[in-house]
């Protein structure tokens, strides 16, 4: 059974995604975030609405929000809309 999204769900999926998903968070920043310079980020959030990432590019580090297509319900939905947002980038780039 899936995991309602509290903060503390967001926090076990940035932790996820940081450690062991780094190369999707950067394609997350650069591709949906429009941060195409950047050379690192990190998700330090996610709500049904959006996630929160902070990037690192030459001129500095900010922090920018990318919005879903839709709320997500639960951590099975994000972790399918983060897997289909990551296939869909990839496949543009192809």
């Amino acid at each position: 059974m899936a995991d309602p999204l509290t903060s503390a769900v967001s926090d076990r999926i940035c932790r996820h995604m940081n450690e062991d998903h780094a190369d999707a968070v950067l394609v997350y920043a650069k591709v949906y975030g429009g941060a195409t310079e950047a050379t690192a980020a990190t998700l330090t959030g996610i709500t049904p609405a959006a996630m929160v990432l902070d990037v690192v590019e030459a001129t500095g580090s900010r922090s920018l929000q990318v919005s879903f297509d839709h709320e997500l319900q639960d951590s099975e939905d994000a972790h399918q809309t983060l897997i289909a947002m990551l296939r869909s980038a990839r496949a543009s780039k192809a």
